[in-house]
C-alpha cells in the first residue's frame, strides 16, 4: 500500500488487512525506536547535570563548558518534548489502522453476501457509504503519516543542533586545565550519545511507512 492508495481502493484490492497489518508492525516499530530516543534523551539530561557540576569544580577555566553543558540539557528537554509529540501521532495512527483492520475483515463480509445477492439496493447503499468512510479515513491516516513524518524531520534538526553543542563543549573541554581530561572524556560521551540518536531517528526517516527501504 502508498500512501496515495485511497482506502476504498486499498479494501476493493482484496489487500486491505495485510495492508494494514503491514502498516501497523511498521507503526509498531517507530514507536520502538521513539522509545529508545527517549532513554537516551534522558541519559543526556544525567550526563548534563554531572557536567555542569564538573565545570563547577574546574571554575573559571570551564566556563564556556558549563554554559554548553545547560545547553545540552534543554536540548534533552526539547528532545523529550518532540518525541512526546511523536507518540501522541502514534497513538492516532495506531487507533486509525486498527479499525481500518476490523473494517477489511467486515468488507470481506459484505462481498461475500454481496456476490450472492447481487442487485439489492439496500447493500449497494450500505456499500457506497462504506466506501465514503473508508476515503474519509485514507485521508486521517494519510494526514497523520505526513503529520509525523514531518514531526521526525523537525526532531533530526533538533539533533543536528544538539551534535553541534556537543562538538562545541569538546572544544570547550580543552581549555579546562586541569580538568581538561575530565571534561574532554564528558563531552567525548555526548557526542556519542548524540550519534545515537541521530542513527535512531535516520531509521525512521528510512521506515517504509514513509515509503523508505527500512
Amino acid at each position: 500500500m502508498t500512501a496515495e492508495l485511497t482506502t476504498s481502493q486499498w479494501h476493493g484490492s482484496g489487500n486491505g488487512t495485510s495492508g494494514a497489518a503491514l502498516d501497523l508492525l511498521r507503526i509498531v516499530r517507530i514507536n520502538e525506536e521513539i522509545k529508545r530516543v527517549v532513554a537516551v534523551a534522558f541519559k543526556i539530561n544525567i550526563m548534563a547535570l554531572n557536567a555542569i557540576f564538573l565545570a563547577k569544580r574546574a571554575g573559571n577555566a570551564a566556563l564556556g563548558f558549563g554554559v554548553l553543558s545547560n545547553e545540552l540539557r534543554v536540548f534533552s528537554k526539547d528532545l523529550r518534548e518532540s518525541m512526546i509529540s511523536l507518540t501522541r501521532l502514534i497513538h492516532d495512527l495506531v487507533a486509525e489502522v486498527s479499525v481500518v483492520l476490523q473494517e477489511s475483515r467486515q468488507d470481506a463480509l459484505f462481498r461475500r453476501t454481496l456476490a450472492q445477492c447481487s442487485g439489492n439496493p439496500m447493500l449497494d447503499s450500505v456499500l457506497e457509504r462504506r466506501n465514503a468512510q473508508h476515503d474519509s479515513r485514507a485521508q486521517r491516516i494519510s494526514g497523520l503519516r505526513r503529520s509525523l513524518r514531518l514531526a521526525v524531520d523537525d526532531a533530526a534538526r533538533l539533533v543536528e543542533l544538539g551534535g553541534v553543542l556537543a562538538k562545541s563543549a569538546k572544544i570547550e573541554a580543552a581549555y579546562g586545565a586541569g580538568f581538561a581530561s575530565s571534561l574532554g572524556q564528558v563531552s567525548g560521551e555526548f557526542d556519542g550519545v548524540v550519534e545515537e540518536i541521530r542513527s535512531s531517528l535516520e531509521i525512521l526517516r528510512r521506515s517504509k511507512f514513509f515509503g523508505g527501504s527500512a
